[in-house]
């Protein structure tokens, strides 16, 4: 007879095979959607164009922030690079671990919301907007390091051509609310600092637009109103917090 802590295995090892298995689906649907590249910076145009019709900061004075001090573009990339996974992934982990049914809405307003984000590469490729010529935008990874990418003509295992929506900042999002909605105490409102990091982060980094993280945030608020029945029970907005946590 299975004991509990096999059950809690098994339990486990079919939610990271799962995870595994849309992740892997993601990947290669989002490599299938690569090669309109005409396509993509006609598209770049046009958003930029409407985010100064829309009189939004441009993007090239949140990076000249950067520009001057070595240290910290390294930081920055390296936070593009190497927290968007692991900061998720440890989110899922705790949540998993320590409040179940938070981790279920969570999992699956991820997966709705990355669903979503794929329909758009394939029907609006964008080039970001450090591959855009006469904008004054620098691409900070290939010329500090770390870089995430290499040349666009002949990278396989990426496709450079879908910076909307950003899911660096969905993702970031999604971590935020729902640790903030699993948890009590004072300053549990700092999660937020991580998506809003995140924010400035793509964008100075030449990663992503402005309108690419808007677009992740409509994308996550209709995953979390298409999900909102399976919220547990007594939820006005979000997972209702159960257990202070520091």
């Amino acid at each position: 007879m299975a004991t509990t802590r096999d059950t809690g295995r098994l339990s486990a090892l079919r939610e990271l095979a799962l995870i595994a298995a849309l992740f892997l689906v993601y990947k290669v649907a989002r490599l299938a959607a690569n090669g309109h590249v005409d396509e993509a910076f006609a598209n770049a145009r046009a958003i930029w164009d409407a985010e100064r019709l829309l009189r939004l900061p441009g993007e090239p004075a949140v990076q000249q922030v950067l520009l001057g001090w070595d240290g910290l573009i390294e930081v920055a990339n390296s936070y593009y690079a190497y927290v968007h996974f692991p900061a998720t992934a440890a989110c899922l982990i705790w949540l998993y671990r320590y409040r179940p049914a938070h981790y279920r809405w969570t999992r699956n307003v991820i997966a709705l919301l990355t669903a979503a984000a794929l329909a758009v590469h394939f029907v609006m490729p964008l080039a970001p907007p450090r591959m855009l010529t006469g904008t004054g935008m620098l691409d900070l990874g290939r010329l500090y390091g770390p870089a995430v990418y290499g040349p666009p003509e002949t990278d396989q295992i990426s496709n450079q051509y879908a910076a909307m929506p950003s899911l660096h900042v969905g993702w970031a999002l999604v971590a935020a609310i729902a640790l903030i909605a699993a948890t009590t105490g004072r300053y549990r409102g700092l999660w937020l600092l991580h998506p809003a990091i995140t924010l400035l982060v793509v964008v100075a980094t030449g990663n992503h637009y402005w309108l690419d993280a808007l677009a992740a945030a409509a994308l996550l608020a209709g995953a979390h109103v298409l999900l909102r029945r399976q919220r547990p029970a007594g939820a006005p907005v979000v997972p209702r917090p159960r257990v202070a946590l520091g």
